[in-house]
């Protein structure tokens, strides 16, 4: 077996940014694959250091592209949540698959998330060989989850990787094993993402945690509570449209109110008395936490009303998935 380099935190004092000021400001954008449920958002979360990108057990619920910004003192990496890439079986799953590739051949870096406590599998090399197509964007193995398995475990799973890697005729630039949970090399996995992005000043505002449109976010927040709990039976037959947020008027500058207003998307009527549950029970339960997650997000009191819609099937009809934004 050829060398391989697996990075891990030393247990050296962390650098000032002071005393690296010396180095030429980085600025540029990575994204994370891998197969769903691999950790991405946590992750992105994790190094952002608060919730961006929606984290749901759950394939395909990050249908947007959302950024979470790390900004640092020698660097600002900006991270783009692309869907996951996956074999299509409807039009709406092709589409993300175009978005995908055209996404990782733009980004600086990919981060390529396999979870430490599965074995490598079909899912993985799927990904593993498209990403062997994309020559010039360097690729980062992140084996995340590793709270979760013992070293020896872990060890096989870097090997795998490894091997992985030459069998597809690529070489990772790195190998890092994190666990976002435990908060174990997260700092570790930037230190080693922001030397390869391009030199240049920031390109966000300081503050900046995202750039998604606070809209794309709620609707985001309203759909992961939609789908908590009927998983199995409507997996990805849910879209949320957020028709508009306004300022209640007539309110103290101290007290103010955002009305949103929101429609929860179903492809059948069968399907509505699932949302909406026995007496309206399950819907007004979304509302209330996915309004308490908003409020968190916006930081103002909000009042949200919530509609269930029908769309047929807009999952495959180009002018449903347009009106949905996708």
């Amino acid at each position: 077996m050829g060398a391989m380099s697996v990075r891990t935190q030393s247990p050296e004092p962390p650098e000032s940014p002071e005393s690296s000021s010396g180095a030429p400001h980085r600025a540029g954008f990575a994204c994370f694959v891998g197969r769903p449920n691999a950790g991405k958002s946590t992750l992105t979360n994790a190094l952002v250091g608060q919730k961006v990108a929606i984290t749901a057990n759950q394939p395909q619920t990050t249908r947007h592209t959302v950024r979470g910004i790390v900004h640092r003192a020698d660097a600002q990496l900006i991270l783009v949540d692309t869907p996951g890439l996956h074999k299509p079986r409807t039009l709406l799953g092709e589409r993300l698959n175009d978005v995908v590739r055209a996404t990782w051949a733009e980004v600086d870096v990919i981060g390529f998330c396999l979870p430490a406590n599965e074995k490598l599998g079909p899912g993985d090399r799927f990904i593993a060989k498209e990403l062997a197509t994309i020559k010039r964007t360097p690729k980062i193995a992140i084996v995340t989850k590793t709270d979760l398995v013992d070293s020896k475990t872990l060890a096989e799973q870097l090997i795998a990787i490894d091997q992985l890697g030459k069998e597809l005729g690529f070489e990772w630039a790195e190998i890092v094993p994190v666990s976002a949970v435990a908060d174990k090399q997260v700092d570790l996995l930037a230190d080693l993402l922001v030397p390869l992005l391009p030199e240049g000043p920031a390109l966000y505002p300081e503050g900046d945690l995202t750039d998604e449109p606070e809209q794309v976010m709620v609707a985001e927040l309203i759909r992961e509570a939609a789908l908590e709990g009927v998983r199995d039976e409507l997996p990805h037959s849910i879209a949320v449209v957020v028709e508009e947020m306004l300022p209640r008027e007539d309110r103290p500058a101290d007290k103010p109110l955002l009305d949103i207003h929101a429609f929860v998307y179903i492809e059948r009527p069968s399907q509505k008395g699932i949302i909406i549950g026995p007496k309206g029970k399950r819907l007004k339960e979304v509302g209330i936490k996915s309004r308490k997650q908003i409020e968190a997000l916006l930081g103002t009191p909000v009042f949200l009303d919530l509609h269930v819609k029908v769309a047929k099937d807009w999952q495959r009809d180009p002018r449903q998935l347009r009106k949905l934004g996708f």
